[in-house]
């Protein structure tokens, strides 16, 4: 699970760097959970032709992480805005309400 989500994730930073052929078979298998049958079927490819894709796709996107870090950078960033949600909530009314509102504005941008 946490590898599917890893992916997932990296769709997500990565997915415009990908040809839409790419992005298409990697978002059918890990957002939409197709086996690789239900994949290649109705675009007349074998089951075999989409794993290899993936696993190039795969590779291509845990290359890209590794060299531009985007994907670990936002869940840093992720991480700190549930902190400073937590340290709002030790505030006083007033604070704590503009707090939290513009650390949803925050992670809305992310």
């Amino acid at each position: 699970m946490a590898k599917e989500l890893k992916f997932v994730l990296l769709l997500d930073c990565y997915g415009e760097l990908l040809t839409e052929h790419q992005r298409n078979i990697m978002g059918l298998y890990y957002c939409e959970d197709l086996s690789l049958s239900e994949i290649g079927n109705p675009l007349g490819i074998t089951r075999q032709a989409v794993r290899a894709l993936i696993k190039r796709t795969e590779t291509l996107l845990l290359n890209y992480e590794e060299k531009l870090g985007f994907a670990e950078r936002l869940g840093k960033m992720r991480g700190c805005f549930e902190n400073l949600r937590e340290t709002a909530n030790e505030a006083d009314p007033e604070i704590r309400e503009r707090l939290i509102t513009e650390i949803d504005k925050g992670l809305t941008l992310l």
